[in-house]
């Protein structure tokens, strides 16, 4: 090192991760090998050399060639996505929770590679290494979800042609097997609440939990489906509400029970004014004012209702994989199918049907005589009529 170099340049601080080499280049030794990190003549307090070795520690460490790629970053390719997203959500082709989700995949793929790391120096090993973490968190269903929500994103990258090239994601980064999904299902055991448990939910929750618990039994509504209801489609007098499913924008309708018609009423009396003027029309708000299931600035997402259930759950020591609210839906669609009139049941629920199904592509309607029979068959399972002595 030349003696005028090596007097100006010093480690900036003991902790410093790198040395002055004798070439006149910031170096560390990794697994017996000197690595550069750019000259001190133009970097004599290392930081750019500081910023070099963080970019490539992980590869280097792993043993691997440093990526030196070019064009889009990870974070250029998912802000980019993101937007376009967003615009769809203000057109209201999809909903704002759909979004919420691409927008965590995308943060996941920013946390696990870098938000710097250019898309075309990007490894099967990569995703990998993506697929085991979301894996330490998710099960099988909803892994498959978020693989195919990640995938999506670098897919539109291709089709918007902002990616000269498909990515390689390697032969594991997919859905588990149906055998996986199925398997899991089976150790989880059935997800559904049983007439004495109902009762005893019914019985305790106040005065709002309660009419959710109702129409969640009755009518097959999910948490969404409840936070976002508009006092607008119940017809409490006749008995009836029609609200399509936010989710899929699909036509919804269902008989209410007259136990969910008083729990109703009730709970829109109590019911608190809300903040939002957007929020003016929902059946249900928390007590501070709030939707029951949103987003908070955080981004992060607020299952109230779910949270409000499980509490409730707990106090009765129900503490079963199927104590939970969205197995009111489950357990509704399970009774109800009893009654033998599938289109109907599948009607209330809210569900597309199967594209093979040719007899739905020719049904023009269901009366609601026929929606009315499978809520009561659930109703009698529930509320059991008593026979009278002869």
């Amino acid at each position: 090192m030349p003696k005028h170099i090596k007097a100006a340049v010093r480690k900036p601080r003991p902790d410093f991760p790198l040395f002055p080499h004798a070439s006149g280049r910031w170096a560390k030794k990794i697994h017996g090998k000197f690595r550069y990190f750019g000259p001190m003549a133009a970097d004599s307090l290392g930081e750019a050399a500081l910023q070099r070795w963080l970019d490539e520690k992980d590869d280097l460490l792993a043993r691997r060639e440093p990526r030196r790629g070019g064009g889009v970053t990870i974070k250029y390719l998912c802000d980019a996505f993101l937007t376009a997203k967003e615009a769809l959500v203000d057109a209201g082709e999809i909903s704002r929770s759909h979004f919420f989700d691409y927008k965590a995949g995308c943060l996941r793929v920013a946390d696990t590679f870098g938000r710097q790391t250019p898309v075309d120096t990007l490894r099967p090993d990569d995703f990998e290494k993506l697929r085991q973490d979301i894996a330490t968190t998710y099960g099988p269903v909803s892994l498959g979800n978020e693989v195919q929500r990640i995938r999506s994103v670098f897919k539109w990258g291709i089709d918007t042609e902002l990616l000269e090239k498909a990515v390689r994601f390697g032969p594991n980064f997919r859905k588990p097997s149906k055998k996986v999904r199925r398997l899991a299902r089976k150790k989880s055991g059935q997800r559904l609440l049983g007439v004495g448990e109902m009762r005893r939910l019914i019985d305790k929750a106040d005065v709002q939990l309660r009419a959710m618990i109702l129409l969640g039994i009755n009518c097959g509504l999910g948490q969404h489906d409840l936070a976002t209801l508009p006092l607008s489609r119940l017809d409490l007098h006749r008995g009836w509400h029609s609200y399509e499913r936010p989710k899929t924008g699909i036509d919804r309708r269902a008989a209410l029970w007259p136990e969910t018609v008083k729990a109703l009423k009730e709970a829109i009396e109590e019911r608190r004014k809300p903040i939002a003027d957007e929020d003016s029309d929902l059946t249900f708000i928390t007590k501070y004012g709030r939707r029951w299931v949103r987003c908070n600035d955080n981004g992060v997402w607020i299952d109230g209702i779910g949270g409000e259930f499980r509490k409730l759950a707990r106090s009765l020591d129900m503490k079963h994989a199927g104590a939970t609210f969205y197995s009111l839906r489950r357990t509704f669609r399970t009774i109800a199918d009893e009654a033998g009139d599938q289109p109907a049941t599948v009607f209330i629920m809210g569900h597309a049907d199967e594209d093979t199904d040719m007899s739905a592509t020719y049904r023009q309607r269901i009366d609601d005589s026929r929606l009315r029979k499978v809520s009561n068959y659930v109703r009698n399972w529930l509320f059991p009529r008593k026979r009278k002595a002869k």
